[in-house]
């Protein structure tokens, strides 16, 4: 057995070759075949589970094989993110590759690569250069994670689905990733991809035989090229559901650093979507950002025409009849006069583009935009999942990066790191985010099985009358949910602001951060969480559709330093306001706590600034 301890001593990770004496033997006919298994404190995290590959016109890579040679390495770095939840990331692991050959015909090579961070543990394949596999195809793999008995899951069947807690052992299909999985002990751990740019999505089956453990089922062959390595197979652990979030940077991690030499025109912000489709809707939107602190507005579908529909060209403005044919003396989308007036007031613009379109187009579509003063785009509808258009999307963004332009990828595509190596990609949907109206034990459960994976654009709804949650508590979800393109007021007109002094607390959040805590959080019960944006901090806090009490501490923050807290909380449904928040001032230290009493559905929201 070959194995290596993360730098901490707590996490072990091992291969094992299964011979006739093997205790893991009895899980297959054949031998020699390869096992890995991950403990945290020396209890099981990973059971001993079955690895390979299977090969188009080959034999299987997962038996027969030796060890040849193990590489052992430590690493302990920093790196500085574009942008992201913490100003410094720090990667620090020890490492071995474990260098296969099989003792039987046609005697290939294949490396394991693992690493053993205090965060968890990764695991990729990676195939050298050898006589005879030049160039050949990956039709499965057959990388397990099987866990001890008892082992729940909260289970996602498609991209912007709800989440069911069950055992593992009653996954009847695939399912979605993150799988973040409650082991017995209250340990938790989280299984993601990472640094999937030439290959094919992974999702998770049920392992089979009434086991409680999932498989890899990648979406379609991948066609490779020797030297060739596979995705990270991650497993992330923490001792609580917080320490997910706040360990979320290792995907990142495992991905190549930033490939963009000058990145100073990527710029995070916020962004109201404007509605109407017409130039005084886009006059009224720059006139909101400007007074709201937001930083973009964007044209969505429609504006150069029906997006379902193969004809329509997205180098000309025509907005679809369908969406502009019932706006009384409507009078067209000069968007030229837009975007010019926009960049008088400091503001950019974003463009949705269908991939229908998108897929013809983007080569000429990008210095287009450019030439148009263009900030940004939204493709929609993308095709995710097969290696083939893994690889189109990315070639989008670096497309994109070539021309000054940001990406936000809505619909289905989930993020595995790729925004570390081209940060124009600021976003991604990938959520159930409040186009679906979601409840407030889903917004719960997000932090701890979605945003490990990365940044989602829940897009926020704030006046929309089928929320179903409080202000307060949608007050807060910029907070809780990162996203550095935060799209706000979600199916808002401008005209829906009425004063509302609590929107200040949106005017004045950042959307992207120098640190990050989760100070307290039960997965779909609630959730608080802390983020420094310079010296000033902001903490969201939201709850399901229980009421309950929270003390938040304040010991994250400076000591010996005064701060004064401004506090949006739900109020007395009885007052004569629309949206029933209440602000109040405090002084307080980081010996203090604040009281957050929060109604079913409810939520808080504080900035924190020092005196």
């Amino acid at each position: 057995m070959e194995s290596v301890i993360s730098p901490d001593g707590r996490v072990c990770v091992s291969l094992d070759i299964d011979t006739a004496s093997s205790p893991s033997r009895h899980m297959t006919d054949q031998q020699h075949c390869l096992f890995w298994q991950v403990t945290c404190d020396g209890k099981p995290v990973v059971e001993p589970s079955r690895l390979g590959l299977e090969l188009g016109g080959a034999a299987e890579f997962n038996s027969c094989f030796r060890v040849a040679d193990t590489i052992r390495e430590s690493h302990d770095s920093e790196w500085q993110p574009v942008y992201g939840e913490r100003e410094t990331v720090r990667d620090r692991f020890n490492g071995m590759t474990v260098c296969l050959d099989e003792f039987i015909p046609p005697y290939r090579t294949l490396e394991l690569e693992f690493r053993a961070y205090n965060e968890g543990a990764a695991l990729r394949y990676r195939v050298p250069e050898q006589s005879g596999m030049s160039a050949f195809s990956i039709t499965r793999e057959k990388t397990e994670f099987i866990f001890p008995e008892g082992t729940e899951g909260y289970v996602e069947y498609h991209v912007e689905g709800e989440y069911h807690r069950m055992p593992v052992e009653a996954l009847d299909r695939t399912c979605e990733r993150p799988l973040t999985l409650v082991l017995p002990g209250a340990r938790y751990a989280c299984l993601l991809e990472a640094h999937v740019d030439t290959y094919s999505r992974m999702l998770l089956g049920p392992a089979g035989q009434g086991r409680c453990g999932v498989k890899s089922a990648i979406s379609g062959t991948v066609q490779a090229q020797a030297p060739f390595a596979t995705p990270w197979r991650v497993v992330m652990i923490a001792d609580d559901p917080g320490g997910l979030l706040e360990q979320n940077d290792l995907v990142l991690t495992l991905n190549p650093p930033c490939a963009i030499a000058g990145t100073s025109w990527i710029k995070p912000g916020k962004t109201i979507r404007e509605v109407t489709l017409s130039t005084p809707g886009g006059m009224a939107c720059v006139d909101f950002a400007v007074e709201r602190g937001l930083d973009y507005i964007h044209f969505d579908a429609g504006w150069y025409g029906h997006e379902y529909i193969d004809e329509p060209d997205a180098t000309c403005v025509a907005p679809d009849p369908s969406r502009v044919g019932g706006i009384p003396d409507y009078d067209g989308l000069d968007l030229p006069a837009v975007i010019s007036y926009a960049r008088s007031k400091g503001i950019g613009v974003w463009l949705y583009v269908n991939r229908r379109h998108l897929e013809r187009q983007y080569n000429e579509l990008m210095p287009l935009y450019e030439k148009w003063g263009v900030k940004g785009i939204k493709p929609g509808f993308v095709q995710v999942g097969p290696q083939e258009w893994t690889m189109w999307l990315h070639d989008v963004v670096r497309k994109a990066a070539e021309h000054h332009i940001m990406v936000d990828v809505h619909d289905g595509y989930r993020p595995t790191g790729f925004s570390r190596t081209h940060p124009n990609l600021l976003t991604q949907e990938g959520v159930r985010g409040n186009e679906h109206m979601p409840t407030a034990r889903h917004n719960c459960t997000l932090p701890f099985c979605r945003y490990p994976a990365g940044a989602a654009d829940y897009t926020p709804c704030y006046y929309n009358g089928r929320v179903k949650n409080t202000h307060a508590h949608q007050l807060a979800l910029p907070v809780v949910f990162y996203s550095p393109a935060m799209f706000l007021f979600w199916y808002d007109k401008p005209s829906a602001y009425q004063g509302e002094p609590e929107v200040e607390f949106w005017r004045d959040v950042p959307t992207t951060w120098d640190d990050t805590r989760v100070l307290a959080g039960a997965i779909g019960e609630y959730v608080s969480v802390a983020r420094r944006s310079g010296d000033v901090w902001y903490v969201g806090t939201i709850t399901n559709e229980e009421d309950r009490e929270l003390a938040i501490d304040l010991s994250f923050l400076q000591p010996a330093r005064a701060y004064t807290a401004e506090i949006y909380e739900d109020g007395d449904l009885k007052d004569d306001s629309r949206t029933h928040v209440r602000i109040r001032r405090e002084k307080l230290t980081a010996d203090d706590t604040i009281s957050a009493d929060l109604p079913a559905c409810g939520g808080q929201g504080i900035r924190l600034s020092p005196v």
